[in-house]
C-alpha cells in the first residue's frame, strides 16, 4: 500500500465518521462537527490525488489542487465560526427547559450582559 493509498483510505474512513454523525448526530452541535470531518476527509482525499500526480522522487506535486485544499481549509474554518455563533445566538432565544445545556447558559450571560438593540431590562 502507497502512501497515497493510505492518505485516500484515512480521508475516505473520516467521510464516512463525519456522514454517520451528521444523519444520526441528536443535536446541532455535534452535526456541525460532523460536518467539519466530512470536509476534513475531502481535503485529505484530494490532497492524496494531488500528491499521486507528483514525480516518482515524492519531491513535487501539483500545485492547483494544494491550493484549492488551503482556500477550503480557510472558507471552512470561517463557515464553522459563522455556524458556532448562530448556534450560541440560537441557544440564547430559546426558551428554558429543564435541563440547559452548557452552550445554552454560556449564550445567556453574554447576551444578558449585552444587548445590541439597547432595548435593555427597565
Amino acid at each position: 500500500m502507497t502512501e497515497a493509498q493510505l492518505y485516500g483510505l484515512c480521508g475516505a474512513g473520516l467521510i464516512g465518521i463525519g456522514l454517520y454523525g451528521a444523519i444520526l448526530g441528536p443535536s446541532a452541535l455535534r452535526r456541525l462537527l460532523a460536518f467539519n470531518l466530512i470536509s476534513s476527509g475531502v481535503f485529505i482525499v484530494f490532497g492524496a490525488i494531488a500528491r499521486r500526480g507528483g514525480l516518482a522522487g515524492g519531491a513535487a506535486s501539483d500545485p492547483v489542487p494544494q491550493a484549492l485544499v488551503i482556500t477550503g481549509l480557510v472558507v471552512a474554518f470561517a463557515a464553522t465560526a459563522l455556524a458556532v455563533a448562530l448556534l450560541i445566538r440560537l441557544a440564547a432565544l430559546q426558551p428554558k427547559t429543564a435541563r440547559s445545556s452548557p452552550l445554552a447558559e454560556l449564550a445567556k450571560r453574554r447576551y444578558d450582559a449585552f444587548d445590541p438593540w439597547g432595548g435593555g431590562k427597565a
